[in-house]
Parts: C-alpha cells; structure tokens; sequence
C-alpha cells in the first residue's frame, strides 16, 4: 500500500513524515511500495470484468476497457500526504477492519450513520479503526445507476449523452478499484500487515511488516498473469436490481475475502509468496481466485448498474 506521507515520485510512492494520528493501512514509515493490490492487478481484474459483459452492454462502455482499467488504480493516486484535506476525504475508503465493526453497525443504510452508531459504541477512532469500503461501493455503484438513467433518458445525438458516457466510465472505474480492494482479505482485517501483536497468535503467523506488499504486489508481479485471471472469472451470476440484495451481495464479497484471512496466513507460513522463488501451485490458486472473485463481483455491478438503469 501507499506509504503514509507519501508523494508520488514517477510510479512510485515514496516515504515522507509519518503523522502520528494515521489509518494503519496507509501503511508505515520507510515502506516503498505501490498501492492496494498493486496496479498490475487492479488493471488485471478490470479487463477480465470487462471481458465477461454480456454484448447488450452499450458499446462504448465496453470499448472502454483499457481506460477502466487505468482508472481501476485511480483513487490510490490520491494518496499524498501533503494535500491533507484530499487524502483525509478518501483513505478509509479502501478497507473495512471487521474485528472493529459492532455486530448490526453495517447495517446502517449510509456511512454517516454507521459512523454515528460507531462512535456510540465507544470506537474510539471509527473512520481509521472501521473503514468505509462497504459504503463507498454502494455509494459509487448508486451514482453509476443515476448516470446510466439519465443516458438512457438522453436523446442519441445529445451532446450530454457524450458528457454522460464520460461520467459513466470514469465511476464505474473508481468503482473497480473499491470492489478489487475489497477481494485482498488483508483489507478487511485488522491483520492488514502481518498478524496484529495486539492479538493472540497461537498459529504463529508472520508479523512481518512486509507482507501486504510482498502478496499483493511483489508476489502478483512475478506469478500471476492475465489469462489465468481471466479464465477464473465467473460469468455474472445473476442481476442485482433491488437495493436490499445489492447490499447484501457486497456483504457477502466482503465477508468472503474477511473468511480467506487465516488461510492467507497459513499459506505465508507453510509455503510462502516469496516473488524471487518458484511459486507454490497453492499460493498462486489463492491469488488468483482472490483477483478472480473481485472481477467477477466487478462484472456483476456494471451490469446490474446499466439494468438497474432501465427498471
């Protein structure tokens, strides 16, 4: 992930200052690491999603395709340290500690109130301590509902039906970027960076500082390639119009790459990630179902999105 303090440097983010009073997943002073899941693989997820549309998918949407998976990364560019009102607005947005969320706070029906009901709950810091990924999705996907109806209702040489189709591609990239976050179980754990020291560890997993980016980055880098990912990406499943199941199945994305943390673990204790050794058929089947499983959540929202549009 970004370094805190960080400012971007070509395509690296480097160290600057740590403030005191930081999200712990905007990582540590003196890392040097790209961000969540490394560009290589947020840009790998979203052309896989794209590649499993349905050809009613309107035609510049899918032409698309290289420029959502430019933006996938997009919101990690944000990260600068020294444009403190920016940074502040979007870094918990791209993880959810469930350990720290109050059973029934997710369901708030938006982020204040559960921000509200976090706070009641004596949490002492919960937009750094819960996270926002569940909202932000659900936010992003809403407002990509509301272009998308408004594309529809524009007449076909309409020049705000260009201006809409901008706006369209450029929220359902931002909302790639939160869905494949939400794939690493590293973001939705408080064991965001090695094993939490706070915490029991009686399987003796790796507290080293490393590891987020040695997985997500390093690790993806050197295994894992476009084809495998593209070939494990599921067809969309079904079509989530109602809000009640979009919620749940955001939920249950969430909820299933929280349920992967101490396999995770498990794999980096018995077999490792290590990106300069021949990788282990187990740790790269993990990483790609994990890569898989946001780009086929991906798939779903775009096109529950565009029919949720016309309903």
């Amino acid at each position: 992930m970004a370094a805190a303090g960080a400012v971007i440097t070509g395509v690296f983010w480097m160290p600057s200052s740590t403030p005191a009073d930081v999200s712990h997943h905007a990582g540590l002073a003196g890392d040097v690491t790209l961000p969540p899941w490394g560009f290589g693989a947020h840009e790998m997820g979203s052309r896989a999603a794209v590649n499993r549309l349905p050809a009613v998918m309107p035609e510049f949407f899918r032409d698309a395709r290289h420029q959502l998976a430019w933006l996938n990364p997009e919101p990690d560019r944000w990260r600068d340290r020294n444009a403190n009102e920016m940074d502040q607005a979007w870094t918990y947005d791209h993880y959810a500690d469930l350990e720290n969320v109050p059973t029934g706070a997710m369901d708030a029906p938006d982020r204040f109130i559960f921000l509200r009901l976090l706070y009641e709950a004596g949490v002492a810091r919960p937009e750094r301590d819960a996270g926002f990924v569940y909202y932000r999705i659900l936010e992003l996907h809403e407002r990509l509902t509301t272009s998308w109806r408004a594309w529809r209702a524009a007449e076909p040489n309409d020049e705000q039906r260009v201006w809409l189709e901008q706006r369209i591609v450029q929220d359902a990239g931002l909302l790639g970027h939160y869905v494949m976050d939400a794939s690493q179980p590293h973001h939705t754990t408080i064991h965001f960076n090695g094993w939490d020291a706070e915490t029991p560890n009686p399987e003796d997993y790796t507290t080293d500082r490393d590891f987020h980016s040695r997985f997500e980055r390093f690790f993806v880098d050197a295994h894992i390639d476009e084809v495998t990912v593209h070939q494990a990406t599921r067809a969309i499943p079904n079509t989530i119009i109602e809000l009640d199941a979009l919620r749940r199945a955001v939920r249950a994305h969430i909820d299933a790459s929280h349920a992967r943390v101490a396999e995770l673990y498990r794999l980096d204790r018995d077999v490792g990630f290590a990106p300069d050794a021949p990788a282990h058929p187990d740790a790269v089947a993990f990483t790609v179902e994990r890569i898989a499983s946001g780009s086929s959540m991906l798939a779903t929202l775009w096109w529950s999105a565009w029919v949720a549009s016309g309903v």
